[in-house]
């Protein structure tokens, strides 16, 4: 069974310090190519959907949280604030009070909307000791949040293509979700107290899930304090269960927050907030990818895309030159040299990188490479530039398929 934590410091991807802190994970150069690229990819999978990207600050005034109803309904999970001066500021545990802000500062007609932003936000949770473990349970987060505003006939197709997004990111990554779950109230006095509107949002959302197909179970007491909740969840190699994705149709910040767009009549309207993750926690989702992948990531995303290896001394030079035009090309190649021990060594070391070009003397005259894909197939000896060409299209096109 793969565990992330094990993996992680094996791998060189992340680690932690007891100076930095319990949950506060800090990550290494590999760990940070895996990181970046995956960041990358959900900014222009957002951009090609229609989302705009903005930045906010990690902090924010108690007041604005007291607005929100986060200090009301969610201060045990928070930070203590800090004295700044005669005001109090606390490290944001969520992004949308932000959002919702950022929406308020201009007026907005319907012709805009939706309005879709997104943001790849740092955020603070105070977690128990007890619950910190690796990537999963963290106090300092980078969640990829959005937040669309919307009218109330566009909700339901603003969250549809929500979920949408989300099934083609898990597929590009190589991952499955176990299970779609409606999140509903459950007894106590973490929620709204706004039964009308909570009627309303979880018709909305059962609307959603029935008309994507998605097979789902409702489960009370999951839902977050100012409305239901769609969670896409995963499921690690131990049978564990947890929250990777979300899709929420919330009515009660746009009402705490006065948020208003005018409609064709002239009038001013209050729109809908549809929370969205397509990935949830950065490092949440970088703990499963290791677990499922046993680190061995998909092309696109892998820390090392191709390890070239000189047979001997005198092939170093053809070799260098490989790994400078696949850089070139954009590409994540590195040369492991004979100085690193013997070809079988050096080889078994690579085993997690997606291909591998061991360069000898036949291949270094004629501009080839001997091929090894790290599933343990040998396409056999190609031109270098095939091999770099067919990497490259891989890297493009995403997803998990290693050789056409």
């Amino acid at each position: 069974m793969h565990d992330h934590r094990r993996l992680g410091r094996e791998l060189e991807l992340f680690d932690t310090d007891p100076l930095m802190g319990a949950g506060l994970p800090y990550w290494l150069p590999d760990g940070a190519v895996v990181r970046h690229t995956l960041e990358e990819y959900v900014r222009e999978a957002e951009r090609a959907a229609g989302y705009r990207h903005v930045y906010s600050p990690v902090l924010g005034k108690r007041e604005l949280y007291e607005i929100s109803g986060h200090w009301d309904h969610y201060s045990d999970d928070m930070f203590p604030p800090m004295d700044l001066g005669a005001e109090q500021v606390v490290l944001r545990p969520s992004l949308c009070p932000h959002h919702a802000l950022i929406y308020r500062s201009r007026s907005h007609s319907y012709r805009e909307l939706p309005l879709r932003i997104a943001e790849l936000g740092g955020m603070y949770r105070s977690e128990p000791s007890g619950v910190l473990g690796g990537l999963t349970r963290v106090r300092s987060i980078q969640l990829n949040d959005a937040h669309i505003f919307c009218t109330l006939d566009q909700v339901v197709e603003e969250a549809r293509a929500a979920l949408d997004l989300i099934t083609r990111a898990y597929a590009d990554l190589g991952i499955r979700a176990s299970r779609h779950r409606l999140s509903l109230p459950g007894e106590g006095g973490k929620y709204v107290a706004d039964p009308a509107l909570w009627q309303r949002a979880t018709t909305l959302l059962r609307e959603v899930l029935d008309g994507s197909g998605v097979a789902y179970e409702e489960a009370e007491g999951e839902a977050a304090f100012y409305g239901p909740k769609i969670d896409v969840q995963i499921e690690d190699r131990a049978g564990r269960e947890s929250t990777l994705s979300t899709v929420q149709i919330d009515f009660h910040q746009p009402e705490r927050f006065d948020l208003r767009y005018i409609g064709a009549d002239g009038a001013r309207h209050r729109p809908v907030m549809v929370h969205r993750s397509v990935i949830g926690s950065v490092e949440r989702a970088v703990a499963h990818l290791v677990e499922e992948h046993g680190g061995a990531f998909p092309v696109w995303l892998a820390p090392e895309q191709l390890a070239v290896f000189p047979v001997a001394e005198a092939q170093v030079g053809p070799a260098e030159e490989v790994v400078r035009r696949a850089e070139e090309r954009g590409l994540r190649a590195r040369l492991h040299g004979p100085e690193d021990g013997t070809l079988g060594a050096r080889v078994r070391a690579a085993r997690l990188v997606p291909y591998q070009a061991v360069i000898g003397e036949r291949e270094a005259d004629g501009d080839l490479a001997a091929v090894r894909l790290r599933d343990g197939r040998k396409p056999g000896v190609l031109p270098a530039a095939e091999l770099l060409d067919r990497v490259a299209a891989r890297v493009a096109a995403r997803g998990t398929v290693l050789w056409d």
